[in-house]
């Protein structure tokens, strides 16, 4: 296994490269009307962008890019405490990077128009409905993260398959919550641009559904090893 420096690296390069392509399309989008990107121009961008960071960096780091996909790891002991931590002050601290190169490097107007991409609830969506929304989204992507990454049976399409899930998760929840379905996208943002509306979903909604989506997977739905036959010593 990689040393926890070179994993850390890794993860921050990750999350950055995230957090900068989606708050930057986001931004463009919002930014520029003529730009014709919409909905699905944003979901593919997060979706390309993570599914490259992730076979990227999975042989390094694993590819969390996510404190709720290292916390729904950590509640099936796949990652212990000190580096799980270690992991989780990486992506915030690399989110709020990407986050201000955004603001850095595009126009202002553009930037309040859309908040610099952070996620927003509708006005017809409670709180409530919001951590629900956001909680069964991140349930499907650590599913995918289990399904494709985890289990020793998966299909090679680790990062195809995990950034496809998010281009739908998208999709469906982006005009409900933005669909963040990752703290650390929620928080680099907010922290820059100093927005945090509703900024609480972003952190219970995903932590819920990964840490549900963690344990069915571990427990239920992954093969289990084989118990080994005992020898005989009469």
């Amino acid at each position: 296994m990689p040393s926890l420096g070179r994993r850390l690296v890794a993860e921050a390069l990750g999350t950055f490269g995230l957090v900068f392509v989606g708050a930057a399309v986001v931004v463009v989008n919002g930014g520029f009307p003529n730009s014709g990107i919409g909905l699905l121009g944003i979901a593919l961008a997060h979706a390309v962008v993570l599914s490259v960071m992730i076979s990227a960096t999975m042989t390094i780091s694993g590819g969390h890019l996510n404190p709720a996909v290292t916390i729904g790891l950590l509640a099936t002991r796949r990652i212990d405490l000190v580096a799980a931590g270690a992991y989780i002050v990486t992506q915030l601290a690399a989110a709020c990077a990407g986050a201000f190169l955004v603001k850095l490097l595009l126009p202002p107007t553009a930037i309040r128009s859309a908040m610099l991409g952070v996620p927003v609830i509708a006005s017809n969506v409670t709180l409530g409905q919001a951590i629900g929304i956001e909680a069964v989204l991140t349930f499907f992507l650590v599913s995918a993260v289990f399904g494709t990454a985890v289990s020793p049976d998966a299909p090679r399409v680790a990062g195809f398959g995990i950034g496809l899930v998010l281009l739908f998760d998208i999709l469906v929840g982006g005009p409900l919550t933005g669909a963040a379905m990752n703290p650390a996208r929620a928080f680099g943002p907010a922290l820059v641009q100093g927005e945090w509306l509703g900024h609480v979903v972003y952190w219970v909604g995903p932590i819920l559904g990964a840490v549900v989506a963690a344990l069915l997977w571990q427990y239920v739905l992954l093969p289990k090893a084989p118990v080994p036959r005992r020898r005989r010593t009469d």
